[in-house]
């Protein structure tokens, strides 16, 4: 009677190593959260700017590849708890594909210095309220 031939069993818990190894070299995307201000975006306000605050330290964030959307970042900076804060032109924003009179959703996304990607979501209000004279 021939032995069995332990070659696959040895095959087997190669790849297993392998991937026990590269497993924790692969970045995990972050997800963070998001407050959008205004909250309620009004298409015939004259507001300039969307500012969406994070719970990402300022720090981590690679700034050129953040954006809105897909609306590019405008300024940016770091808040009293040291955390990054993105900063969209409003008339972008406005020019996405919004629904009126109900919730959108906004998605911040971008990459941190260890080459992670992030994203958080909001959903905001889109209205079309013209201002009644004076």
């Amino acid at each position: 009677m021939k032995p069995k031939s332990r070659k696959p069993v040895f095959a087997g818990i190669a790849v297993l190593l392998v991937f026990f190894l590269i497993l924790p070299v692969v970045a995990q995307d972050i997800t963070i959260t998001i407050k959008v201000a205004p909250n309620v975006l009004n298409l015939a306000s004259q507001g300039e700017v969307v500012t969406v605050h994070t719970d990402l330290p300022y720090s981590q964030v690679v700034v050129a590849t953040v954006s809105l959307n897909g609306i590019e970042i405008q300024s940016w900076k770091s808040d009293s708890r040291g955390n990054f804060v993105a900063k969209f032109n409003m008339n972008d924003i406005k020019d996405l594909p919004l629904m009126i009179d109900a919730y959108n959703t906004v998605t911040l996304a971008g990459t941190t210095v260890n080459q992670q990607n992030f994203s958080g979501s909001q959903s905001i209000l889109v209205v079309h309220n013209i201002p009644q004279g004076r």
